[in-house]
């Protein structure tokens, strides 16, 4: 399939993948949640059904444990809440923050995994947080806002066998995402997308000044199952783990 996938930014990202003919895009929208979906075939109402599972899933527990969407420290499991929401518990968990910090990573892997059914290859995004399962060679370029000399001349090269895998962006400078931090961008790449997104949330926070990138570097390593970090705050960068960056 091949490609760049953008990420971050408002929403321009979702017209700038160059797929193979036959690669379909389509937009599936409920209350907040907005994805952007690029698959063989157009499966509209399968990733709708999948979202309204999802948001039942999410609202049935917050109207019953409000804490849940209020908390930005981790809740314990609870073996009686729904897979997405002991998806998000787990997450949140392994990266020390709120369960809500991975709910764009939740949501888009749950949807891409039911679509997987229908479809060999798949991107949900969702406000900038990715999941993709892919049979070829991808490239995902990195948005960390307008005056960021690196928005739109780096990327991350993914190999065909790197997937599945979530890719999940948080920023104190771009979008309306909670971060007590001022990094750009801190993108954390994970096989699991929920956890890429609450790492990328933790990482975030960290990240005031640009000393501050390499104690996040050294916390990513201990946070675990991480693919790799990629973080940029102005005019400085720095990554961990096995990624590949690319220029533009």
């Amino acid at each position: 399939m091949g490609g760049r996938v953008y990420m971050k930014s408002r929403r321009f990202y979702r017209y700038q993948h160059q797929g193979r003919k036959g690669w379909t895009a389509f937009q599936v929208r409920c209350k907040e949640t907005d994805l952007w979906i690029g698959a063989w075939k157009n499966l509209e109402r399968e990733a709708l059904s999948e979202v309204l599972t999802c948001r039942h899933q999410l609202e049935s527990y917050i109207s019953m444990l409000p804490d849940f969407i209020r908390s930005l420290v981790p809740l314990a499991d609870d073996p009686l809440a729904p897979p997405l929401v002991r998806c998000m518990l787990a997450a949140a968990g392994q990266a020390g923050v709120g369960p809500m910090a991975s709910v764009a990573g939740a949501i888009a892997q749950a949807v891409g995994l039911a679509l997987k059914s229908y479809t060999s290859a798949v991107i949900v995004e969702n406000g900038g947080d990715c999941y993709l399962d892919m049979e070829e060679e991808t490239t995902v370029g990195i948005y960390a806002g307008p005056r960021s000399p690196f928005s739109g001349k780096i990327g991350l090269r993914l190999g065909a066998d790197s997937f599945p895998l979530g890719i999940c962006t948080s920023s104190g400078t771009v979008g309306h995402s909670l971060s007590f931090g001022k990094a750009d961008a801190v993108t954390v790449v994970a096989r699991d997308a929920a956890l890429a997104d609450a790492a990328a949330t933790t990482l975030g926070n960290i990240v005031k000044s640009a000393p501050d990138i390499g104690r996040a570097l050294e916390k990513a390593r201990e946070i675990p199952s991480l693919v790799g970090v990629l973080i940029v705050f102005k005019d400085k960068m720095g990554a961990w783990g096995d990624i590949e960056l690319v220029r533009l």
